[in-house]
């Protein structure tokens, strides 16, 4: 069993040092193989890249967390490299070995794609006997991008995903596991940004058979991923065999 506690943070706009030791503080009696923090989380996602990019407090703050807790920290940071901003979703072993993947789908309706530059690759990671498909919030609307060919059994998305829409959030995210045949960890921010935009309690786990197997105790939801019960699921109901072929340019 591979068990994930997500922390629903109410993240205080560019408030980095506050968000860290909030994060911290909620985590502090949580046990679990991977522990997951939304979208930008240390800052809340915030167009004002110059003023936000981590300098690297943030992912050594992670990779201490992740020693600390012999636990996997997982989240978003809004990041400069090479003269370009992304919004980067890091995966932090607690050795400090650490994966990540840039956000490909940039959210136009906020100008994130006048700010900050996509990602190209597609990203999945092999930790613990299971293959992790890293996204980020908008991902989530374009499917064929999540397609599942074989390759992976848990799909993580971190979010920032305001109340207004959240019916399609909650939707997307079960349809993402249902067609997909895997477990789909949709980890939505709490409370209002800087913006006035407000985020109610938004956070699933949806397993195969589209059930929400998450666990919510305050700002922590966890959920137990089964892997043996995975490919029990997919050898009765072998959907995946019959998809269409098609590759992403």
């Amino acid at each position: 069993m591979f068990v994930i506690a997500g922390v629903s943070l109410d993240s205080q706009w560019k408030a980095v040092d506050h968000n860290l030791a909030a994060a911290e503080k909620l985590l502090e009696n949580a046990t679990a193989d991977l522990l997951l923090l939304p979208e930008m989380f240390a800052t809340g996602f915030c167009m004002d890249a110059d003023d936000i990019a981590d300098k690297g407090k943030v992912l050594q703050w992670m990779k201490q967390l992740a020693k600390n807790k012999d636990s996997a920290v997982a989240g978003s940071v809004a990041v400069r490299d090479d003269g370009q901003f992304y919004n980067r979703f890091y995966f932090v072993q607690p050795d400090g070995n650490t994966a990540c993947y840039d956000k490909r789908h940039l959210f136009s309706y906020a100008g994130e794609e006048k700010i900050y530059t996509a990602g190209k690759d597609r990203v999945i990671i092999k930790y613990k006997g299971l293959n992790i498909l890293l996204q980020v919030c908008y991902d989530l609307r374009f499917p064929v991008f999540q397609r599942n060919n074989d390759d992976y059994d848990l799909m993580l998305n971190v979010a920032s995903w305001p109340g207004k829409r959240i019916d399609a959030w909650q939707t997307l995210l079960k349809a993402r596991a249902i067609e997909n045949q895997c477990y789909a960890f949709g980890l939505n921010r709490s409370g209002t940004d800087g913006n006035d935009l407000e985020y109610p309690e938004s956070s699933y786990c949806f397993a195969p058979d589209g059930n929400d197997i998450s666990t919510k105790n305050g700002d922590i939801i966890t959920a137990n991923i089964d892997k043996e019960y995975l490919n029990r699921f997919r050898d009765k109901f072998p959907f995946l065999k019959d998809r269409d072929r098609f590759t992403l340019d």
